[in-house]
């Protein structure tokens, strides 16, 4: 007979089977980068955590990786360790000024194979500015060319709207990750995001796909975490990703702490998860 832990092995959080997702194979060499942006219209669903740990998770197993930070709020640059509000260039500066190079922007975080392009405040003038851009939706996209040929992943933490600087972002992208807050409240959005990322489809973007639907802060023991997995199951299918991401203390201790979980507390829980996210995306094809 099966223990719980056997089973607890075998089986995602909403019943599905679960697959083994190998180590990744080592690369013999980087580029061109895929890009993916994370994106929800609603704030507080882990999605700046998701970047900053997928992002260092992806790194650990060898690959290139770059976080644009693309939320004024900067929050993925000081949970990398920098100080945005110090700095002269940020990502504003990359859409704003011509002639300027993501090389003139980009900063090296504490993990090895992993950059940033960080974000603050200015960020917020971009979308009033950007209005009357040219090509005003692919300002991002010609910016970051240059830089598809040095990394195997570019993610894109979006600011929480699905204004002109999201669909930047989207129409700079390949895939969109969906970060999703175990919790109802959350899952009324999600249609309108879908339906946003066809539409850059369709009018911007011919390539970009939906990568999947992560669940965030899901909590075992209740019972509502588990209908709200059930219905995003019922909903979208397969893409909601086996991987879920748990409720824990240690993700914004490690916030506080301006690094990755995986390097804050490495053996914990929600480090083996973010492990097993940049497992099952490359083993799905999503990442390098």
């Amino acid at each position: 007979m099966s223990s719980p832990d056997d089973v607890a092995t075998t089986i995602d959080p909403v019943g599905r089977p679960l697959p083994v997702f190998p180590d990744p194979e080592p690369l013999a060499s980087h580029g061109p980068a895929r890009i993916i942006a994370l994106c929800n219209q609603k704030g507080g669903v882990g999605k700046t955590t998701t970047t900053i740990n997928l992002g260092a998770a992806l790194a650990e197993y060898g690959r290139r990786v770059l976080i644009v930070d693309f939320d004024p709020q900067g929050a993925a640059s000081v949970g990398l360790g920098v100080n945005p509000h110090e700095l002269d260039k940020t990502v504003y500066t990359l859409l704003m000024e011509r002639g300027a190079q993501v090389a003139d922007v980009v900063r090296p975080s504490s993990v090895p194979g992993l950059d940033v392009i960080p974000a603050n405040i200015d960020l917020s003038a971009a979308e009033v500015q950007l209005v009357g851009e040219v090509a005003r939706e692919s300002v991002l996209a010609r910016a970051l060319r240059a830089a598809e040929a040095e990394y195997d992943v570019i993610l894109i933490d979006c600011q929480p709207s699905l204004g002109l600087l999201t669909v930047n972002a989207l129409t700079a992208a390949h895939g969109v990750l969906i970060p999703l807050e175990c919790e109802f409240f959350a899952l009324r959005g999600v249609a309108l995001l879908i339906e946003t990322v066809e539409k850059v489809r369709d009018r911007l973007n011919p390539r970009l796909r939906i990568d999947g639907i992560v669940g965030t802060m899901h909590d075992p023991r209740t019972l509502h975490s588990k209908e709200v997995l059930a219905r995003v199951l019922e909903a979208f299918g397969d893409q909601l990703l086996h991987t879920v991401i748990g409720r824990t203390v240690k993700f914004p201790d490690s916030s506080v702490a301006a690094e990755p979980i995986t390097s804050y507390a490495p053996t914990h829980a929600g480090a083996s998860a973010y492990r097993q996210l940049a497992r099952e995306l490359v083993a799905r094809g999503d990442a390098a």
